[in-house]
Protein backbone atom coordinates (compact mmCIF):
# COMPACT_ATOMS: atom_id res chain seq x y z
CA UNK A 1 0.00 0.00 0.00
CA UNK A 2 1.39 3.47 -0.81
CA UNK A 3 2.14 5.52 2.33
CA UNK A 4 0.17 8.82 3.11
CA UNK A 5 1.55 12.05 1.92
CA UNK A 6 1.30 15.26 2.94
CA UNK A 7 -1.67 17.35 0.68
CA UNK A 8 -0.93 20.29 -1.58
CA UNK A 9 -2.57 23.06 -1.12
CA UNK A 10 -4.89 24.79 -3.74
CA UNK A 11 -5.94 27.40 -1.34
CA UNK A 12 -5.31 30.87 -0.86
CA UNK A 13 -6.13 32.13 2.53
CA UNK A 14 -5.20 35.69 1.45
CA UNK A 15 -7.88 36.48 -1.54
CA UNK A 16 -10.30 38.33 -1.49
CA UNK A 17 -12.94 35.81 -1.30
CA UNK A 18 -11.19 33.72 1.46
CA UNK A 19 -11.12 37.11 2.94
CA UNK A 20 -15.04 37.66 2.79
CA UNK A 21 -15.77 33.87 3.48
CA UNK A 22 -13.26 34.59 6.83
CA UNK A 23 -15.40 37.60 7.92
CA UNK A 24 -19.12 36.21 7.32
CA UNK A 25 -18.34 32.67 9.36
CA UNK A 26 -16.79 35.04 12.15
CA UNK A 27 -19.92 37.18 12.33
CA UNK A 28 -21.89 33.86 12.74
CA UNK A 29 -19.97 32.53 14.88
CA UNK A 30 -20.06 35.85 17.21
CA UNK A 31 -24.16 35.21 16.67
CA UNK A 32 -24.11 31.76 17.96
CA UNK A 33 -22.26 32.58 20.51
CA UNK A 34 -24.11 35.41 21.75
CA UNK A 35 -27.21 32.75 21.51
CA UNK A 36 -25.21 30.10 23.81
CA UNK A 37 -24.36 32.78 26.16
CA UNK A 38 -27.99 33.50 26.81
CA UNK A 39 -28.49 30.97 29.13
CA UNK A 40 -25.64 31.50 31.18
CA UNK A 41 -26.99 35.28 31.62
CA UNK A 42 -30.28 33.97 32.43
CA UNK A 43 -29.32 31.52 35.36
CA UNK A 44 -27.14 33.81 36.42
CA UNK A 45 -29.32 36.58 37.28
CA UNK A 46 -31.08 34.39 40.01
CA UNK A 47 -27.28 34.71 42.14
CA UNK A 48 -28.91 36.68 45.00
CA UNK A 49 -31.73 34.00 45.97
CA UNK A 50 -29.29 30.61 45.18
CA UNK A 51 -26.93 33.16 47.89
CA UNK A 52 -29.32 33.50 50.09
CA UNK A 53 -30.06 29.94 50.39
CA UNK A 54 -26.35 28.85 51.15
CA UNK A 55 -26.43 27.40 47.10
CA UNK A 56 -23.85 27.53 44.71
CA UNK A 57 -25.45 28.36 40.99
CA UNK A 58 -25.60 26.32 38.55
CA UNK A 59 -22.60 26.59 36.48
CA UNK A 60 -20.63 26.91 39.70
CA UNK A 61 -21.61 23.56 40.55
CA UNK A 62 -20.66 21.49 37.10
CA UNK A 63 -16.96 23.96 37.42
CA UNK A 64 -16.03 22.42 40.97
CA UNK A 65 -17.32 18.79 40.03
CA UNK A 66 -14.79 18.71 36.71
CA UNK A 67 -11.12 18.40 36.91
CA UNK A 68 -9.37 22.13 36.52
CA UNK A 69 -7.53 22.27 33.45
CA UNK A 70 -9.08 19.17 31.76
CA UNK A 71 -10.76 19.01 28.59
CA UNK A 72 -14.46 19.56 28.60
CA UNK A 73 -16.81 18.91 25.53
CA UNK A 74 -19.89 20.97 25.87
CA UNK A 75 -22.82 19.12 24.03
CA UNK A 76 -26.37 20.76 22.57
CA UNK A 77 -26.15 24.06 23.88
CA UNK A 78 -28.69 25.21 21.49
CA UNK A 79 -31.61 22.91 22.22
CA UNK A 80 -34.93 24.39 22.50
CA UNK A 81 -33.54 27.57 20.48
CA UNK A 82 -36.79 28.75 18.84
CA UNK A 83 -38.94 25.86 20.51
CA UNK A 84 -39.54 27.64 23.59
CA UNK A 85 -40.67 30.39 21.72
CA UNK A 86 -40.83 31.82 18.32
CA UNK A 87 -39.34 35.00 19.18
CA UNK A 88 -35.53 35.22 18.49
CA UNK A 89 -34.66 37.66 20.88
CA UNK A 90 -36.45 36.14 23.75
CA UNK A 91 -35.43 32.46 23.09
CA UNK A 92 -33.10 30.56 25.85
CA UNK A 93 -30.81 27.67 24.40
CA UNK A 94 -29.74 24.51 26.48
CA UNK A 95 -33.32 23.10 27.17
CA UNK A 96 -32.43 23.80 31.00
CA UNK A 97 -30.18 21.43 31.03
CA UNK A 98 -25.84 22.24 31.30
CA UNK A 99 -24.23 19.12 29.70
CA UNK A 100 -21.27 17.69 28.19
CA UNK A 101 -18.06 15.42 28.43
CA UNK A 102 -15.22 15.98 30.67
CA UNK A 103 -13.21 14.33 33.85
CA UNK A 104 -14.25 14.31 37.14
CA UNK A 105 -11.18 12.59 39.76
CA UNK A 106 -9.64 11.39 36.28
CA UNK A 107 -13.08 9.67 35.62
CA UNK A 108 -13.50 10.82 31.58
CA UNK A 109 -17.85 11.32 32.42
CA UNK A 110 -21.25 12.40 30.97
CA UNK A 111 -21.96 15.23 33.36
CA UNK A 112 -25.41 16.77 33.28
CA UNK A 113 -26.86 19.62 35.47
CA UNK A 114 -29.58 20.67 35.50
CA UNK A 115 -30.16 24.81 35.07
CA UNK A 116 -32.28 25.78 38.25
CA UNK A 117 -31.22 29.22 37.57
CA UNK A 118 -33.99 29.09 34.60
CA UNK A 119 -37.40 28.29 36.12
CA UNK A 120 -36.33 26.94 38.76
CA UNK A 121 -35.02 23.67 36.91
CA UNK A 122 -38.33 22.88 35.19
CA UNK A 123 -38.34 20.29 32.40
CA UNK A 124 -38.45 21.91 29.19
CA UNK A 125 -39.79 19.08 25.93
CA UNK A 126 -36.04 20.21 24.53
CA UNK A 127 -34.50 19.83 27.61
CA UNK A 128 -36.31 16.58 27.91
CA UNK A 129 -34.85 15.30 24.67
CA UNK A 130 -31.42 16.55 25.28
CA UNK A 131 -30.78 14.01 28.19
CA UNK A 132 -32.36 11.02 26.19
CA UNK A 133 -30.12 11.34 23.54
CA UNK A 134 -26.98 12.53 26.33
CA UNK A 135 -27.65 8.84 27.96
CA UNK A 136 -27.48 7.38 24.37
CA UNK A 137 -24.13 8.60 24.42
CA UNK A 138 -22.89 7.57 27.89
CA UNK A 139 -24.11 4.07 27.46
CA UNK A 140 -22.55 3.52 24.03
CA UNK A 141 -19.41 5.30 24.85
CA UNK A 142 -19.51 3.50 28.58
CA UNK A 143 -19.14 6.89 30.23
CA UNK A 144 -20.13 7.28 34.02
CA UNK A 145 -22.97 9.14 33.91
CA UNK A 146 -22.84 11.99 36.80
CA UNK A 147 -26.52 14.34 37.34
CA UNK A 148 -26.25 17.06 39.15
CA UNK A 149 -29.96 17.17 39.81
CA UNK A 150 -32.12 20.48 41.33
CA UNK A 151 -35.51 20.14 38.95
CA UNK A 152 -38.96 22.04 39.70
CA UNK A 153 -40.05 18.98 37.61
CA UNK A 154 -42.71 19.44 34.98
CA UNK A 155 -44.34 23.03 34.24
CA UNK A 156 -47.84 21.84 35.16
CA UNK A 157 -49.06 25.49 33.48
CA UNK A 158 -47.68 24.07 30.01
CA UNK A 159 -48.57 20.29 31.11
CA UNK A 160 -47.96 17.74 27.40
CA UNK A 161 -49.37 14.52 27.72
CA UNK A 162 -46.86 13.39 25.40
CA UNK A 163 -43.97 14.78 27.19
CA UNK A 164 -45.18 12.78 30.64
CA UNK A 165 -45.01 9.42 28.71
CA UNK A 166 -42.22 9.67 26.61
CA UNK A 167 -40.41 11.06 29.93
CA UNK A 168 -40.35 7.34 31.55
CA UNK A 169 -37.59 6.91 28.54
CA UNK A 170 -34.87 8.89 31.18
CA UNK A 171 -35.54 6.87 33.51
CA UNK A 172 -35.66 3.77 31.85
CA UNK A 173 -32.14 5.16 29.85
CA UNK A 174 -30.99 4.88 34.33
CA UNK A 175 -31.78 1.03 34.55
CA UNK A 176 -30.12 0.50 31.25
CA UNK A 177 -26.88 2.39 32.48
CA UNK A 178 -26.81 0.20 35.44
CA UNK A 179 -27.57 -2.70 34.56
CA UNK A 180 -24.43 -2.09 31.81
CA UNK A 181 -22.35 -1.52 34.53
CA UNK A 182 -22.18 1.70 34.01
CA UNK A 183 -22.25 3.78 36.99
CA UNK A 184 -24.95 6.38 37.56
CA UNK A 185 -23.85 9.10 39.94
CA UNK A 186 -26.76 11.43 41.58
CA UNK A 187 -26.34 14.97 43.39
CA UNK A 188 -29.31 15.86 44.59
CA UNK A 189 -28.99 20.05 45.16
CA UNK A 190 -32.43 20.18 45.72
CA UNK A 191 -36.26 19.10 44.57
CA UNK A 192 -37.31 16.04 43.09
CA UNK A 193 -40.80 15.37 42.73
CA UNK A 194 -43.17 13.16 41.18
CA UNK A 195 -41.55 11.25 38.30
CA UNK A 196 -38.17 13.39 38.97
CA UNK A 197 -37.71 11.49 42.42
CA UNK A 198 -37.14 8.48 40.16
CA UNK A 199 -33.46 10.29 39.39
CA UNK A 200 -32.23 9.44 42.55
CA UNK A 201 -34.33 6.40 42.89
CA UNK A 202 -32.88 4.65 39.66
CA UNK A 203 -29.09 5.66 40.48
CA UNK A 204 -26.44 3.61 41.83
CA UNK A 205 -24.83 6.12 44.36
CA UNK A 206 -26.95 9.63 45.91
CA UNK A 207 -25.54 12.44 47.27
CA UNK A 208 -27.96 14.71 49.38
CA UNK A 209 -27.72 17.87 50.52
CA UNK A 210 -28.75 18.76 53.98
CA UNK A 211 -31.85 21.57 54.52
CA UNK A 212 -31.55 21.53 50.69
CA UNK A 213 -32.36 17.98 49.06
CA UNK A 214 -36.03 16.96 48.80
CA UNK A 215 -37.35 13.81 46.74
CA UNK A 216 -40.69 12.96 46.88
CA UNK A 217 -43.69 11.49 44.46
CA UNK A 218 -46.33 14.05 46.25
CA UNK A 219 -45.17 17.39 47.53
CA UNK A 220 -46.96 18.66 50.46
CA UNK A 221 -49.88 20.14 48.45
CA UNK A 222 -50.71 17.43 45.89
CA UNK A 223 -50.64 15.03 49.37
CA UNK A 224 -53.00 17.49 50.98
CA UNK A 225 -55.18 17.38 47.69
CA UNK A 226 -54.98 13.78 47.33
CA UNK A 227 -55.75 12.33 50.47
CA UNK A 228 -56.15 14.91 53.11
CA UNK A 229 -52.63 14.09 54.97
CA UNK A 230 -50.29 17.20 56.25
CA UNK A 231 -47.02 16.86 56.55
CA UNK A 232 -43.67 18.77 55.67
CA UNK A 233 -41.39 18.63 53.28
CA UNK A 234 -38.31 17.18 55.71
CA UNK A 235 -41.01 14.42 56.86
CA UNK A 236 -41.82 13.51 53.28
CA UNK A 237 -38.72 13.49 51.32
CA UNK A 238 -35.91 15.65 53.18
CA UNK A 239 -31.93 14.89 53.05
CA UNK A 240 -31.74 13.54 56.59
CA UNK A 241 -34.89 11.20 56.52
CA UNK A 242 -33.79 10.14 53.41
CA UNK A 243 -30.06 9.27 54.17
CA UNK A 244 -31.02 8.04 57.66
CA UNK A 245 -35.08 6.33 57.47
CA UNK A 246 -35.88 5.33 53.59
CA UNK A 247 -31.92 4.98 52.53
CA UNK A 248 -32.57 6.77 49.41
CA UNK A 249 -29.44 8.32 50.05
CA UNK A 250 -26.15 7.38 50.69
CA UNK A 251 -24.32 10.75 51.66
CA UNK A 252 -24.96 14.05 53.46
CA UNK A 253 -23.60 16.92 52.65
CA UNK A 254 -23.72 19.88 54.68
CA UNK A 255 -23.86 22.20 51.71
CA UNK A 256 -23.55 22.12 47.56
CA UNK A 257 -19.78 22.33 47.53
CA UNK A 258 -19.50 19.53 50.26
CA UNK A 259 -22.09 17.23 47.89
CA UNK A 260 -19.61 17.76 45.08
CA UNK A 261 -16.82 16.55 46.88
CA UNK A 262 -18.13 13.42 48.05
CA UNK A 263 -19.23 12.98 44.18
CA UNK A 264 -15.62 13.32 43.46
CA UNK A 265 -14.80 11.11 46.24
CA UNK A 266 -17.13 8.59 44.36
CA UNK A 267 -15.57 8.78 40.93
CA UNK A 268 -11.98 8.61 42.18
CA UNK A 269 -13.11 4.70 43.74
CA UNK A 270 -14.30 3.51 40.47
CA UNK A 271 -10.79 3.09 39.84
CA UNK A 272 -10.97 2.85 36.20
CA UNK A 273 -7.51 3.23 34.51
CA UNK A 274 -7.03 5.36 31.02
CA UNK A 275 -5.77 3.23 28.41
CA UNK A 276 -2.68 4.06 26.92
CA UNK A 277 -3.07 6.90 24.53
CA UNK A 278 -2.39 6.18 20.73
CA UNK A 279 0.35 6.06 18.71
CA UNK A 280 2.07 9.47 18.42
CA UNK A 281 0.45 12.38 17.10
CA UNK A 282 1.22 15.19 14.83
CA UNK A 283 -0.43 18.41 14.31
CA UNK A 284 -1.74 19.70 10.55
CA UNK A 285 1.42 20.87 8.68
CA UNK A 286 -1.46 23.33 7.04
CA UNK A 287 -3.02 26.24 9.53
CA UNK A 288 -6.41 25.31 10.76
CA UNK A 289 -7.47 28.98 10.87
CA UNK A 290 -7.69 28.37 6.77
CA UNK A 291 -10.82 26.62 7.94
CA UNK A 292 -12.48 29.82 8.24
CA UNK A 293 -12.35 30.48 4.55
CA UNK A 294 -12.72 27.58 2.63
CA UNK A 295 -16.89 27.23 2.67
CA UNK A 296 -18.60 30.00 0.33
CA UNK A 297 -21.98 31.22 1.04
CA UNK A 298 -23.62 30.07 -1.49
CA UNK A 299 -23.48 25.84 -0.98
CA UNK A 300 -23.70 25.43 -4.64
CA UNK A 301 -20.60 26.94 -5.42
CA UNK A 302 -17.82 23.37 -5.78
CA UNK A 303 -15.29 22.92 -2.94
CA UNK A 304 -12.62 20.84 -2.60
CA UNK A 305 -13.14 19.01 0.74
CA UNK A 306 -9.56 17.75 0.57
CA UNK A 307 -8.50 20.87 1.55
CA UNK A 308 -10.75 20.57 5.00
CA UNK A 309 -9.42 16.69 5.66
CA UNK A 310 -5.76 18.10 5.29
CA UNK A 311 -5.93 20.55 7.45
CA UNK A 312 -7.75 17.88 10.20
CA UNK A 313 -5.05 14.98 9.89
CA UNK A 314 -1.60 14.45 11.27
CA UNK A 315 1.05 16.26 9.47
CA UNK A 316 -1.85 17.05 6.96
CA UNK A 317 -1.22 13.35 5.48
CA UNK A 318 -3.95 11.70 3.62
CA UNK A 319 -3.98 8.53 1.59
CA UNK A 320 -6.91 8.82 -1.19
CA UNK A 321 -8.78 6.17 -2.37
CA UNK A 322 -9.90 5.53 -5.81
CA UNK A 323 -9.35 9.21 -6.68
CA UNK A 324 -9.42 8.85 -10.12
CA UNK A 325 -13.26 7.30 -9.95
CA UNK A 326 -16.19 8.79 -8.51
CA UNK A 327 -14.41 12.32 -8.32
CA UNK A 328 -17.04 13.68 -6.76
CA UNK A 329 -17.19 12.12 -3.70
CA UNK A 330 -13.83 11.85 -1.85
CA UNK A 331 -12.60 8.73 0.39
CA UNK A 332 -9.19 8.86 2.03
CA UNK A 333 -7.46 7.73 5.30
CA UNK A 334 -5.28 9.61 8.03
CA UNK A 335 -4.86 10.52 11.49
CA UNK A 336 -6.24 12.63 13.75
CA UNK A 337 -4.34 12.78 16.89
CA UNK A 338 -2.77 9.62 16.45
CA UNK A 339 -6.06 8.02 15.33
CA UNK A 340 -6.31 6.39 12.43
CA UNK A 341 -9.62 7.18 10.78
CA UNK A 342 -10.83 7.09 6.91
CA UNK A 343 -12.68 10.34 5.57
CA UNK A 344 -15.96 10.45 3.32
CA UNK A 345 -16.67 13.82 1.80
CA UNK A 346 -18.48 15.66 -1.15
CA UNK A 347 -16.93 17.93 -3.83
CA UNK A 348 -20.40 17.56 -5.75
CA UNK A 349 -23.33 15.71 -5.71
CA UNK A 350 -23.25 11.33 -5.05
CA UNK A 351 -23.03 9.70 -8.26
CA UNK A 352 -23.08 6.45 -9.34
CA UNK A 353 -19.62 6.09 -9.11
CA UNK A 354 -19.31 8.39 -5.85
CA UNK A 355 -22.17 6.12 -4.29
CA UNK A 356 -20.03 2.36 -5.11
CA UNK A 357 -16.81 3.99 -3.91
CA UNK A 358 -18.48 4.75 -0.52
CA UNK A 359 -19.61 1.64 -0.14
CA UNK A 360 -16.59 -0.12 -1.01
CA UNK A 361 -14.19 1.80 1.69
CA UNK A 362 -17.05 1.82 4.26
CA UNK A 363 -16.43 -2.02 3.84
CA UNK A 364 -12.34 -1.99 4.08
CA UNK A 365 -12.80 1.13 6.47
CA UNK A 366 -14.55 -1.85 8.78
CA UNK A 367 -12.29 -4.65 7.79
CA UNK A 368 -9.71 -2.39 9.48
CA UNK A 369 -11.51 -1.44 12.40
CA UNK A 370 -10.73 2.23 11.97
CA UNK A 371 -13.87 5.04 12.60
CA UNK A 372 -14.92 6.66 10.01
CA UNK A 373 -15.46 10.56 9.93
CA UNK A 374 -18.22 11.97 7.31
CA UNK A 375 -17.69 15.91 6.53
CA UNK A 376 -20.61 16.72 4.62
CA UNK A 377 -20.81 18.67 1.86
CA UNK A 378 -23.26 17.51 -0.23
CA UNK A 379 -26.76 19.02 -2.58
CA UNK A 380 -27.48 14.68 -2.59
CA UNK A 381 -27.83 12.04 -5.15
CA UNK A 382 -27.36 13.06 -8.67
CA UNK A 383 -30.61 13.05 -10.78
CA UNK A 384 -31.51 13.02 -14.60
CA UNK A 385 -31.87 10.58 -16.89
CA UNK A 386 -28.63 9.12 -17.33
CA UNK A 387 -28.18 8.93 -13.10
CA UNK A 388 -31.61 7.25 -12.78
CA UNK A 389 -30.88 4.44 -15.77
CA UNK A 390 -27.64 3.77 -14.51
CA UNK A 391 -29.14 2.40 -11.52
CA UNK A 392 -28.92 6.04 -8.98
CA UNK A 393 -31.27 4.18 -6.32
CA UNK A 394 -30.10 0.77 -5.83
CA UNK A 395 -26.37 2.37 -5.60
CA UNK A 396 -27.36 5.04 -3.64
CA UNK A 397 -29.20 2.31 -1.37
CA UNK A 398 -26.27 0.23 -1.54
CA UNK A 399 -24.49 3.32 0.69
CA UNK A 400 -27.15 3.89 2.75
CA UNK A 401 -26.99 -0.18 4.05
CA UNK A 402 -23.26 0.33 4.19
CA UNK A 403 -23.51 3.28 6.32
CA UNK A 404 -26.42 1.43 8.51
CA UNK A 405 -24.80 -1.64 8.68
CA UNK A 406 -21.16 -0.24 9.37
CA UNK A 407 -19.47 -2.59 12.52
CA UNK A 408 -17.19 0.79 13.57
CA UNK A 409 -17.91 4.46 14.91
CA UNK A 410 -18.92 6.79 12.41
CA UNK A 411 -18.45 10.53 13.25
CA UNK A 412 -20.77 13.67 11.04
CA UNK A 413 -19.56 17.05 10.70
CA UNK A 414 -22.15 18.63 8.14
CA UNK A 415 -19.43 21.38 6.92
CA UNK A 416 -21.99 22.74 4.36
CA UNK A 417 -25.02 21.46 2.23
CA UNK A 418 -26.64 18.42 4.09
CA UNK A 419 -29.45 18.35 1.34
CA UNK A 420 -32.07 15.64 0.50
CA UNK A 421 -31.05 11.61 0.71
CA UNK A 422 -27.60 13.11 0.42
CA UNK A 423 -27.82 13.81 4.44
CA UNK A 424 -29.02 9.96 4.99
CA UNK A 425 -25.79 8.60 2.70
CA UNK A 426 -23.47 10.63 4.62
CA UNK A 427 -24.27 9.47 7.88
CA UNK A 428 -27.21 11.93 9.23
CA UNK A 429 -28.70 11.82 12.37
CA UNK A 430 -31.11 9.38 11.14
CA UNK A 431 -28.15 7.06 11.03
CA UNK A 432 -26.80 6.91 14.92
CA UNK A 433 -23.57 8.42 14.52
CA UNK A 434 -21.73 8.30 17.66
CA UNK A 435 -21.20 12.19 17.32
CA UNK A 436 -22.51 14.56 14.99
CA UNK A 437 -21.27 18.09 15.24
CA UNK A 438 -22.48 21.56 12.71
CA UNK A 439 -20.11 24.19 11.61
CA UNK A 440 -22.09 27.71 11.40
CA UNK A 441 -22.86 27.75 8.10
CA UNK A 442 -24.06 24.30 7.52
CA UNK A 443 -27.89 23.74 6.38
CA UNK A 444 -29.90 20.86 6.29
CA UNK A 445 -32.87 20.14 4.19
CA UNK A 446 -34.58 17.96 1.94
CA UNK A 447 -33.62 19.91 -1.05
CA UNK A 448 -32.86 23.65 -1.30
CA UNK A 449 -35.50 26.74 -0.81
CA UNK A 450 -35.32 27.86 -4.63
CA UNK A 451 -35.87 24.45 -5.60
CA UNK A 452 -38.49 23.66 -3.28
CA UNK A 453 -40.36 26.55 -4.54
CA UNK A 454 -39.99 26.20 -8.29
CA UNK A 455 -40.78 22.26 -7.77
CA UNK A 456 -44.24 23.91 -6.20
CA UNK A 457 -44.18 26.43 -8.78
CA UNK A 458 -44.41 23.86 -11.35
CA UNK A 459 -47.14 21.67 -9.80
CA UNK A 460 -49.44 24.55 -9.16
CA UNK A 461 -49.54 26.09 -12.69
CA UNK A 462 -49.65 22.43 -14.09
CA UNK A 463 -52.60 21.96 -11.77
CA UNK A 464 -54.24 25.24 -12.64
CA UNK A 465 -53.71 24.39 -16.37
CA UNK A 466 -56.01 21.53 -16.41
CA UNK A 467 -59.00 23.85 -14.97
CA UNK A 468 -57.66 26.13 -17.68
CA UNK A 469 -57.22 28.75 -15.15
CA UNK A 470 -54.97 31.21 -15.72
CA UNK A 471 -52.17 31.46 -12.92
CA UNK A 472 -52.24 35.06 -11.31
CA UNK A 473 -48.62 36.50 -11.67
CA UNK A 474 -48.63 38.03 -8.35
CA UNK A 475 -50.13 35.21 -6.12
CA UNK A 476 -47.19 32.79 -7.51
CA UNK A 477 -44.66 34.83 -6.46
CA UNK A 478 -46.17 35.19 -2.88
CA UNK A 479 -46.16 31.02 -2.73
CA UNK A 480 -42.39 31.00 -4.35
CA UNK A 481 -41.07 33.71 -1.57
CA UNK A 482 -43.22 31.92 1.46
CA UNK A 483 -41.86 28.35 0.62
CA UNK A 484 -38.00 30.14 0.23
CA UNK A 485 -37.83 31.50 3.72
CA UNK A 486 -39.80 28.67 5.12
CA UNK A 487 -37.13 26.32 4.08
CA UNK A 488 -34.64 29.12 4.65
CA UNK A 489 -35.19 29.22 8.06
CA UNK A 490 -35.88 25.80 8.97
CA UNK A 491 -32.25 24.96 7.15
CA UNK A 492 -30.53 27.27 9.24
CA UNK A 493 -28.29 25.60 11.90
CA UNK A 494 -29.39 27.43 14.64
CA UNK A 495 -32.77 26.43 14.11
CA UNK A 496 -31.84 22.70 13.23
CA UNK A 497 -29.35 22.84 16.38
CA UNK A 498 -32.21 23.77 18.25
CA UNK A 499 -34.10 20.55 17.34
CA UNK A 500 -30.85 18.49 18.75
CA UNK A 501 -30.41 17.49 14.64
CA UNK A 502 -26.44 17.62 16.00
CA UNK A 503 -24.80 17.38 19.41
CA UNK A 504 -24.05 21.15 18.50
CA UNK A 505 -22.73 23.87 16.40
CA UNK A 506 -18.61 24.42 16.74
CA UNK A 507 -15.93 26.53 15.44
CA UNK A 508 -14.23 24.84 12.24
CA UNK A 509 -10.91 26.05 14.01
CA UNK A 510 -12.07 23.90 16.84
CA UNK A 511 -13.28 20.81 14.42
CA UNK A 512 -9.48 18.66 14.67
CA UNK A 513 -9.76 19.11 18.69
CA UNK A 514 -13.06 18.32 18.94
CA UNK A 515 -12.92 15.25 16.74
CA UNK A 516 -9.68 13.94 18.52
CA UNK A 517 -11.51 14.41 22.25
CA UNK A 518 -14.50 11.96 20.75
CA UNK A 519 -12.01 9.23 19.58
CA UNK A 520 -10.28 9.33 22.30
CA UNK A 521 -13.70 8.67 24.39
CA UNK A 522 -14.54 6.00 22.09
CA UNK A 523 -11.24 4.49 21.85
CA UNK A 524 -11.72 4.56 26.09
CA UNK A 525 -14.69 3.53 26.02
CA UNK A 526 -14.13 -0.03 24.11
CA UNK A 527 -11.71 -0.68 25.86
CA UNK A 528 -13.34 -0.17 29.35
CA UNK A 529 -13.89 -3.18 30.93
CA UNK A 530 -17.17 -2.94 32.52
CA UNK A 531 -19.38 -5.70 34.63
CA UNK A 532 -23.02 -5.88 32.97
CA UNK A 533 -25.96 -7.16 35.37
CA UNK A 534 -29.53 -8.64 34.40
CA UNK A 535 -30.81 -5.91 36.31
CA UNK A 536 -29.35 -1.92 37.56
CA UNK A 537 -28.34 -1.18 41.16
CA UNK A 538 -31.26 -1.61 43.01
CA UNK A 539 -31.81 0.61 45.87
CA UNK A 540 -31.82 -0.79 49.12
Amino acid sequence: MSSPTAFTSRHNAGAPDALRRREALLARLQGLRALQERAAAASARSLPQFEKRGQLLPRQRVALLLDAGAPWLPLMDLAGYLHDTQDAAKSVPGGGVIAGIGFVSGVRCMVVASDSGIEAGAIQPMGLEKILRLQDIALENRLPFVHLVESAGANLMRYRVEGFVHGGALFRNLARLSAAGIPVVTVQHGSGTAGGAYMPGLSDVVVMVQGRSRAFLAGPPLLKAATGEIATEEELGGAEMHTAVSGLGEYLAGDDREAIGMARAVLAQLDWARPAPPRAAFEPLLPQDDLLGLMPDDLRQPVDMREVIARLTDRSELLEFKARYGAATVCAQGRIAGHAVGFISNNGPIDVAGASKATHFIQWMCQLGQPIVYLQNTTGFMVGKDSEQGGMIKHGSKMIQAVTCAAVPQLTIQCGASFGAGNYGMCGRGYAPRFLFSWPGAKTAVMGGEQAARTMQIVTEGALARKGITPDPAEMQAQYERIVAMFEQQADVAYTSGLLLDDGVIDPRDTRAVLAFCLDTIAEGAARAVRPMQFGVGRM
